[in-house]
């Protein structure tokens, strides 16, 4: 049970943390550009983190759901192995 949990905390980094690095960086550069020219509009800050996650999930997708694919065929491996 211990190695299926790792395995788990290992896949959801591996799939959400390209994304959530990313949208925190875009998220960062907005933030410093709104600050230094004082423009305050909330579309400004989610616009470019829609395009660029989507363009990371657009790159970084068949990969993401090939580690997926892995950790499913990984859980049910697990399950058959201890049903017997």
């Amino acid at each position: 049970m211990g190695t299926v949990m790792q395995r788990a905390l290992y896949t959801t980094l591996m799939v959400g943390g390209p994304i959530i690095l990313v949208s925190m960086a875009v998220g960062l550069v907005i933030s410093i550009l709104q600050a230094a020219t004082q423009i305050n509009e909330a579309t400004l800050t989610f616009v470019p983190k829609l395009i660029v996650v989507s363009l990371v999930l657009i790159i970084l997708g068949p990969s993401m759901a090939s580690q997926l694919t892995d950790f499913t065929r990984f859980v049910f491996q697990v399950a058959s192995e201890t049903s017997r």
